[in-house]
């Protein structure tokens, strides 16, 4: 249990460490790149554990916290809200609030954009050393008392059209059997190489209370271990990998804000923790993988035009440029503690998630009954 937990951690902090300073280099060398002193570079939070000076002047620190880390670019203080003190220390020509507009947002995009490198170069190692796993359209498992298992679907069996739609992929597979919930049809499918027809009626799902069904046959499929590829191949596969997790995460993100599935699904640090534990358990392969899904995750977060997040200083930028002047204090500040509400909301929500789904408030429940 103790080898367990202290699994859970270390994987934990490794997994953060690398997503947040990787995050932040991208802003540390876009700052660099645009003529921004930088004052601070920070790996967590908190009094500062290790901190040394580079010869360009930054201080460099490692602090306890490992939930997250920043980069303090010089000047980054709006003018109207710096102190005499601060102003005297300003270096002419290297503070963030006097490059123009467009530097400003390179410097803040650069963030986001580097945890899809990072995503890209991860994936890219994975394929070059272990193979791209594949997963093939033959069925490997059935949850008892499933819709696939009341049809009479086996461990073996390749699906090969529902209905009247022919299914060429896996994804043909989710895409055709989603919006048939409760649907009556017939299960095409080969076996030891004869074609048979399964009447089959889809499997409901509802994941909450009053809330939208899909339909769902209750199988798994069988997953192919890959090939080392050659360097070239791997790169172009690591581009494929990236791009197809972003579009996975958009659409699951845009399932749960039109109810096709329930926000609890939303987890937060302690299920990632819980997760990197697992995940860690198997080998530091799988480690990598889970680590570039996570980082494709961060760097689209990070996007969001929420206030507080990068997202939403490049938004202030985009109607500076457009309007020729930065957006009035009172609606940055007012935006800044509705992006700020709208963060801890969130925050709380994954964590109340997590404590449920570790069944923290049905322990609770039973001590008090």
């Amino acid at each position: 249990m103790i080898h367990d937990y202290l699994r859970t951690a270390l994987a934990f902090a490794f997994v953060l460490g690398v997503l947040v300073s990787f995050h932040e280099l991208g802003h540390y060398l876009a700052a660099r790149w645009r003529g921004v002193h930088v004052e601070v570079f920070s790996l967590g939070f908190g009094p500062a554990l290790f901190k040394w000076r580079d010869r360009t002047g930054t201080e460099w620190r490692i602090c306890p916290i490992p939930l997250g880390g920043y980069v303090r670019p010089h000047g980054f203080e709006d003018p109207d809200d710096a102190t005499e003190e601060q102003k005297a220390a300003w270096i002419p020509g290297r503070t963030f609030h006097d490059k123009p507009v467009g530097s400003r947002a390179l410097v803040i995009l650069a963030g986001p954009v580097f945890n899809f490198i990072l995503a890209f170069v991860l994936f890219t190692v994975l394929f070059a050393s272990t193979g791209e796993p594949r997963v093939r359209d033959e069925v490997a498992a059935i949850l008892p008392g499933s819709a696939a298992a009341v049809a009479g679907v086996q461990p073996g069996d390749v699906i090969h059209h529902i209905g009247t739609r022919d299914i060429k992929s896996v994804e043909d597979v989710l895409a055709t059997v989603t919006p048939l919930a409760g649907a009556h049809t017939t299960l095409g499918v080969t076996r030891h190489g004869q074609e048979m027809e399964l009447p089959i009626t889809i499997g409901a799902v509802t994941e909450s209370k009053g809330g939208a069904s899909h339909g769902q046959l209750g199988v798994t499929f069988a997953v192919e271990r890959g090939q080392p590829m050659p360097l070239g191949s791997a790169v172009v596969a690591g581009a494929k990998a990236t791009w197809h997790t972003t579009v996975q995460t958009l659409d699951g993100l845009w399932q749960i804000i039109s109810g096709q599935h329930s926000a609890r699904e939303m987890g937060g640090p302690l299920k990632i923790a819980q997760l990197s534990g697992q995940v860690a358990q198997y080998g530091f392969a799988s480690l990598l993988s889970f680590m570039a899904l996570l980082s494709v995750n961060l760097g689209l977060i990070n996007l969001f035009p929420v206030p507080l997040l990068d997202g939403g200083r490049l938004v202030f930028y985009a109607i500076e440029a457009v309007r020729g002047r930065p957006v009035s204090k009172r609606v940055q500040e007012i935006s800044f503690q509705a992006g700020f509400a709208v963060l801890a909301g969130l925050f709380l929500f994954s964590t109340f998630n997590d404590l449920s789904g570790f069944g923290l408030f049905r322990w609770v429940a039973s001590l008090a009954g």
